[in-house]
């Protein structure tokens, strides 16, 4: 495959879940690729195994919540490799607590990545996606279409970015750019051991049962796919499909189900009780 032949991309978010997996999957379809994370260690591990596979590649640390990272990170990819065609706003992670217990504070934080790290990747790219009548790419969620308990801040956070990028997607229309907003269902990923505070903890256990995960690499050509045939929107997952088609067409069932099945939701990982 070559949707991607002569692209370069930039991909936040890239060292690990989704964002890696997707990496992979655009390099094999001919894209060159630009990595940008916190975990710089990873990112070069990724990038040294690109080159290998004959691709350009360039790993730059990134945290999406600092003001001129972004800009700084695509600057360096710029340089490197050429101007970016598709960016990939993938960085975030998941809040969890009832809205009794969660504090502005948490709200705050999880705006700052899942939001504002979007606007701040889009604002750092957007010259060279016009330019290169490229697209712009937002990694929102199911949570974007249904809200649950215990994830009240993650869901906003997903439901703004998909309102962003139907937005987006109409004032880049006469530019010959376009928005593509990924919304995933459960997917293989660290996010659920994610704590509030954005702290990895490796050993906690995934809340959601492995039947129920889709593997990245999957995930990752779905999303490629989607991307290459620049859809406005693509729902990753069967039950993320099934669960979109029901809150639009029959919200009270939804609601019905999640009361009677009494479903709790997520927990933070590391906390007690």
């Amino acid at each position: 495959m070559s949707d991607f032949s002569g692209q370069v991309i930039f991909i936040t978010g890239a060292s690990s879940g989704i964002g890696a997996a997707l990496v992979r999957e655009l390099a094999r379809r001919g894209a060159d690729v630009g990595l940008a994370a916190r975990r710089v260690e990873r990112l070069e591990s990724l990038a040294a195994e690109l080159r290998g596979q004959g691709r350009k590649a360039v790993a730059v640390r990134c945290d999406v919540t600092r003001d001129g990272d972004v800009e700084g990170a695509v600057a360096a990819v710029r340089e490197a490799i050429g101007p970016i065609s598709v960016a990939v706003a993938n960085a975030g992670f998941g809040v969890a607590g009832t809205v009794e217990r969660l504090t502005l504070e948490d709200y705050r934080r999880q705006f700052e990545t899942n939001v504002f790290g979007v606007l701040r990747t889009i604002h750092a790219t957007l010259d060279d996606v016009k330019r290169t009548r490229g697209r712009l790419v937002i990694i929102g969620s199911v949570s974007g279409h249904v809200g649950l308990p215990n994830v009240s801040a993650y869901a906003m956070s997903k439901f703004a970015v998909r309102a962003l990028a139907q937005s987006l997607g109409h004032e880049l229309a006469r530019h010959g750019a376009s928005v593509t907003l990924i919304s995933p269902g459960f997917v293989e990923s660290e996010i659920r051991r994610v704590d509030n505070r954005g702290v990895l903890h490796p050993d906690a256990p995934d809340t959601v049962p492995g039947r129920l995960r889709m593997p990245t690499d999957r995930a990752a050509r779905q999303i490629a796919d989607a991307v290459a045939r620049r859809r406005s929107e693509a729902v990753i997952t069967l039950h993320g499909k099934v669960a979109v088609f029901f809150q639009r067409h029959t919200p009270w069932l939804v609601s019905a189900a999640v009361r009677r099945l009494a479903l709790k939701g997520r927990r933070e990982p590391g906390r007690e009780g």
